[in-house]
């Protein structure tokens, strides 16, 4: 269901917008293009499912899940992938060293790439997310804390990111959704996102197919 509302969201978004969500049991995501091979032996211990984003694997439980939607509509949305990426992960920076954690930026530069090379995508542990810094992934203390994986489709562009291994303190969702932006808004997820959301679930993540399609 967290991979469904994110997917609902993108198809009904009209404006710009962040979700931050939990899980109810330990889970696994791993992304688009990996092997259902590579993560088959944790079935017995967590939940697993395949993303709609590429990136690695990122385990899931104690951490802050976030999503967020830009519109094709929206002058941001015709931004390279990478200076999206940055331009959150530099907010989310932000937001984390207002709790006084000492945080920075992953390399950036030429020999930095936003995606690991195939062949690294296909070993443990080398597909670990967490284990693996790439450019402009959040870290503290030299150990990476937050990163993310992005989709682009005709009806905007789909950023899911994960923040784990850090102090987060209070009131940090309403910090990082401020250095986003100064014009937000609280709100529930509205009723025909989430009941679309349940037949993506049904149809798409929670089957077999999707999750053993590589």
């Amino acid at each position: 269901m967290n991979m469904a509302v994110d997917e609902a969201l993108l198809e009904t978004a009209r404006a710009v917008s962040i979700r931050f969500y939990r899980w109810q049991s330990p889970a696994l995501s791993f992304g688009y293009f990996g092997r259902f091979a590579d993560v088959a032996h944790y079935a017995l211990q967590r939940d697993l499912v395949r993303r709609w984003t590429g990136g690695g694997i990122v385990f899931h439980g104690e951490d802050l899940t976030y999503s967020i939607i830009i519109p094709a509509t929206e002058p941001a949305f015709g931004e390279s992938p990478k200076s999206i990426y940055e331009k959150i992960h530099c907010a989310l920076r932000d937001a984390l060293t207002a709790n006084d954690a000492r945080v920075e930026l992953a390399a950036m530069g030429r020999d930095a790439a936003l995606r690991r090379p195939r062949t690294a995508q296909r070993a443990v542990p080398t597909n670990v997310c967490f284990a693996n810094p790439v450019s402009a992934d959040v870290m503290v203390n030299g150990q990476k804390v937050a990163g993310a994986a992005q989709r682009r489709t005709r009806s905007g562009l789909l950023h899911q990111g994960s923040i784990q291994h850090v102090d987060l303190g209070n009131g940090f969702a309403e910090r990082f959704a401020k250095e986003l932006s100064n014009n937000c808004e609280t709100g529930a997820l509205p009723e025909a996102v989430h009941d679309r959301a349940q037949e993506i679930a049904a149809e798409k993540y929670a089957t077999n197919a999707w999750l053993r399609k590589r």
